[in-house]
């Protein structure tokens, strides 16, 4: 099918024209004749004797100085206007296009552009339309068109074209160019003139379908092929009918913007009838924009670097997850790879990153969904690190746990990113606060309908109104809404409430509106919840999940009807499957009556304990529609107007319902009885299945056995790179503190990544939710010049061959020379002891300790947090043999604690401290250390409880140990 060629519009000056352009034309002439002539003979010449006079900078100033002053700042800012309208008139009759930029003549210029663009009116339209008219004749009378169109010089005699009925302007994303994605940031740059105006395009496409099936739902992720709408004054862009579907857009435009003659169809604000010339393309990164090595990168890239907020997407300014240095934060399209590794072959043999596409896509997607989910993250989170827990107490010797992989580890990677722990605490210990309050006041608590939870506040919609908000929580508008800030929250001593009962365990996330989450109450609705839509079931699995794991419930039943068996992996204390209401509903009619009404409810709740609730609710979420006869004893069990320790989410429109919440195709979710209106938290099928593999892979008790890697060691390193503990990064000099953690960040990945990375999947690994190329690129030159050369000349940081990106032979980690001292000490018993004491040596803490919040994310999908675990555990256990086989109790001590400050929560190291103190003979230090490890085991933030064998062992070397740790715990 040829290309349709835009219509030229036939140019019509109404009445209203007329009248603008002479109004425009008087005010010209006022401006550029009346005020000179006014300030000459009122005010005098623009310099008056006043400030030509050479004591004025020592005499004392006067009012005629004064004067003198302003009136030159209005001669000023008259010759200002005036240039401003020279350079209209010009760019409007000699059709340049986009006028120059005035320096600091924003407004001004912008009131000289509208002037001028009145005025031409009156004197170029007839010059534009006649000659068309003669070439062409009088086109046939046709429908009424777009009210501004584009146009081009004619060079030749053409016959009319065929007129649209109404115009509307698209952009096609074009394919990758090299290692260069497309983003929104640059397609408003090169249409817009502006990159800071892509939320305008953000806004005009959010939700709507691609031809691909997909949707906009983050800024920073758009694909190629996607069309995108417009604003009014876009350039370089396609004119389309108003009603064309996007796939056929996309077939009849699958490249660039159509050109003509060299030019290109655009609009000039003001001059809709003007062709303009064709802008050069936004200059992109190549492949050789940074030579990593030399240092340097193209200066024109570099002044385009982003502020640290001009080119974040709008989600990630809103909940602020992520911190970066000033120039390093450019958000943008797909820079993530497979598995977020960075050891994909394929990419070396591409190096423009295509064949990591579809593991980008799967990444994203995880972003997209996981990370935003975060307080049902923080939950997955805690819930993940219990099974981690687990796994450690039945890790066998030379062996690490199971690692999660694909789709499973970007669902880990999403949850670090996006899991708000904070939060979650606020809401817990805020809402146990509260009901010990109201219990010690004998005050029945208030229902709460809902929640919205941001960085700066908690607040709650209560019922019915009550200004007396116990502290720290504070009533607003009228004592509708209590609230606590965020720093009083964070000052809450959680151990002085972990008895307190959870009096609110419904709320759960509607959705967030862009400030923070909105919860609402189950059993706020005193009846039957409807939830339609065709995304409900991803709806109500975003519901389960964030039921099943949080934090601010005790004890509870979530009853899954229709869906969700494998969720009994993550929670099953909590959850479990039916296959349908008929099954359910018998039981819930038989242990209906035991369940008092009303505010009993919470108030039995506050006065209760968080171990063994009062009332432990039951909630009950369907994805099958019940037939007629089951609404309605779905809709009796609810008991409409009463309280109860329970909650009914069933899909369908349900006649009896209470609450009606609707899920839209584009992800919106509304509640009619409150009037809310959010983007709504889901959990697709393959987020769902995503999770569950990640909780299957953390229930494997198998383990991998460790992998035996060797590498040369450098004996006298130029830079020394120590992740063993607080990261240390000696040699070079030091770098300013804004740009030190992403720098730190990309030598550490690549210290502990020998083989190399391609830059585009270093971009993923730092950037997870994308990067401008340009900030990429300028990024790895700082570090290049900030590393330097090593002892022979050679650069510390380099790109190879293939294009990956490898640090020197002269750089060293301390994870390097760890394996290294335990692969020697396996080969010589006789200096064992002494190897593997230096490598412990070594260990100086946590791995990568006090790493900031948000940074290294890549250590989910990554192998070395695992290997790193279990290698130090080993040898610090293979140590503590020796010296307790040499009857060397303290050296087996000081052995144990050694792994234990990197490998903390490995059991086996603790049965190793166990049994190397009591050799000590000192019951004292034996207690100490029992009674230390029962604490740590009950207050570990994935939970409490030790392993099984390590509480046999204590029976058996310590048998009080009981009676002394019963009153604590």
């Amino acid at each position: 099918m040829p290309t349709r060629q835009p219509m030229r519009i036939r140019p019509r000056r109404t009445a209203g024209d007329l009248f603008a352009g002479l109004g425009a034309l008087v005010v010209l002439a006022a401006l550029l004749g009346g005020v000179p002539y006014a300030l000459l003979r009122l005010a005098g010449p623009p310099l008056p004797p006043e400030l030509l006079d050479i004591d004025l900078l020592s005499s004392p100033v006067g009012t005629g100085t004064i004067v003198a002053i302003l009136v030159l700042l209005v001669w000023l800012a008259w010759l200002q206007l005036t240039v401003c309208v020279i350079v209209e008139i010009y760019a409007g009759l000699r059709r340049v296009g986009m006028p120059a930029r005035v320096p600091l003549s924003g407004g001004t210029q912008v009131l000289a552009n509208r002037l001028v663009s009145a005025v031409l009116v009156l004197f170029t339209m007839s010059a534009v339309v006649v000659p068309i008219a003669k070439a062409g004749g009088t086109p046939a009378a046709g429908p009424a068109v777009a009210s501004v169109a584009l146009s081009a010089p004619v060079a030749e005699e053409r016959a009319p074209l065929v007129p649209v009925e109404k115009a509307k302007k698209v952009y096609v994303v074009q394919p990758p160019h090299g290692r260069h994605h497309e983003s929104l940031w640059e397609i408003a740059e090169k249409c817009l003139g502006d990159g800071r105006r892509y939320p305008e395009i953000y806004r005009l496409n959010q939700h709507k379908e691609q031809p691909d099936g997909s949707r906009l739902h983050m800024a920073d992720l758009i694909r190629p092929g996607w069309v995108l709408d417009m604003p009014a004054d876009a350039r370089n862009i396609h004119l389309v009918p108003a009603a064309q579907p996007r796939d056929a857009t996309l077939k009849e435009h699958p490249g660039k913007p159509a050109e003509l003659d060299g030019r290109t169809r655009t609009f000039t604000p003001g001059r809709a009838d003007l062709p303009t010339e064709s802008r050069p393309e936004v200059s992109r990164p190549s492949d050789t924009s940074v030579v990593p090595g030399d240092g340097r990168t193209d200066p024109a890239e570099t002044r385009r670097a982003p502020s640290d907020t001009s080119r974040r997407s709008p989600q990630e300014t809103a909940t602020g997850r992520e911190s970066h240095a000033a120039d390093d934060s450019g958000r943008t399209g797909r820079q993530t790879s497979e598995g977020g590794t960075g050891r994909d072959p394929s990419v070396a043999a591409d190096p423009g990153g295509r064949a990591g596409q579809a593991g980008q896509d799967s990444g994203l997607e995880m972003l997209d969904y996981l990370a935003v989910a975060s307080l049902a993250a923080a939950g997955l989170l805690a819930a993940l690190g219990r099974r981690r827990r687990r796994q450690l107490w039945y890790r066998a010797f030379g062996h690490r746990i199971a690692r999660p992989r694909g789709d499973a580890a970007q669902a880990e990677l999403a949850l670090r990113l996006g899991a708000d722990a904070p939060g979650s605490r606020m809401l817990d210990i805020g809402l146990r606060l509260l009901g010990r309050s109201l219990a010690a006041q004998n005050r029945v608590p208030p229902t709460i309908y809902a929640a919205h939870l941001s960085p700066h506040t908690l607040d709650l919609w209560i019922h019915p109104p009550d200004l007396d908000a116990p502290a720290p929580w504070a009533a607003h508008d009228g004592g509708q809404v209590w609230r606590l800030p965020a720093h009083e929250g964070r000052m809450l001593d959680e151990q002085a409430l972990a008895g307190a009962p959870a009096p609110y365990p419904g709320l759960v996330s509607l959705g967030s509106n862009g400030e923070g989450r909105v919860l609402v109450d189950l059993e706020a609705a005193h009846g039957l919840i409807s939830l339609k839509g065709p995304q409900s079931t991803a709806a109500l699995a975003a519901l389960a999940v964030e039921l099943a794991t949080n934090r601010w419930s005790d004890r509870m039943l979530i009853t899954l009807v229709g869906f969700g068996e494998e969720l009994a992996v993550i929670a099953p204390d909590r959850v479990r499957c039916v296959g349908g209401l008929a099954e359910l509903l018998p039981e819930l009619e038989a242990t209906a009556e035991e369940r008092d009404p009303g505010g009993e409810v919470l108030t039995g709740r506050i006065h209760g304990r968080a171990a063994d609730p009062i009332w432990p609710p039951h909630y009950v979420l369907s994805a099958v529609v019940p037939s007629a006869e089951e609404g309605r004893r779905l809709a009796v069990l609810a008991r409409k107007g009463v309280r109860t320790a329970a909650g009914y989410v069933v899909a369908g429109d349900v006649p009896h319902a209470t609450w009606n919440w609707e899920i839209t195709e584009d992800g919106r979710a509304t509640v009619d009885a409150l009037g809310f209106e959010v983007a709504a938290q889901l959990l697709p099928r393959r987020h769902y299945r995503a999770l569950i593999d990640l909780f299957r892979t953390a229930g494997r008790l198998d383990g991998e056995p460790l992998p035996d890697e060797r590498e040369p060691v450098p004996q006298t390193p130029s830079i020394e790179v120590r992740v063993l503990g607080p990261v240390e990064i000696t040699g070079p000099p030091p770098m300013e503190e804004g740009r030190a953690v992403l720098a730190v960040e990309l030598v550490v990945y690549l210290a502990t990544h020998p083989g190399g990375v391609h830059p585009v999947v270093l971009g993923g690994i730092l950037w997870p939710r994308g990067v401008q190329s340009v900030v990429r690129d300028a990024t790895i030159a700082r570090v290049v010049d900030w590393l330097g050369v090593d002892s022979a000349g050679r650069p510390n940081l380099y790109a190879d061959e293939s294009g990956r990106l490898r640090l020197g032979p002269e750089v060293r980690t301390d994870w390097m020379l760890f394996r290294e001292f335990v692969r020697r000490s396996h080969a010589d018993p006789a200096v064992r002891a002494v190897l593997l004491e230096r490598a412990l040596n070594l260990v100086r803490g946590p791995l990568l300790n006090g790493r900031p919040r948000g940074r290294y994310s890549w250590l989910a999908a990554d192998d070395l947090e695992y290997d790193v675990t279990a290698a130090v555990a080993d040898a610090a256990h293979r140590l503590c043999e020796i010296r307790l086989a040499n009857g060397e109790a303290a050296q087996a001590v000081m052995a144990a604690r050694a792994g234990l400050l990197l490998a903390a929560d490995d059991e086996g190291l603790w049965r190793d401290l166990l049994r190397a103190t009591h050799l000590t003979g000192d019951p004292g230090r034996l207690r100490a250390v029992a009674e230390a490890l029962n604490r740590r085991a009950g207050s570990h933030p994935d939970g409490g409880g030790m392993a099984p064998e390590t509480e046999a062992l204590i029976d058996e070397l310590l048998p009080s140990w009981r009676m002394r740790s019963a009153p604590s715990a």
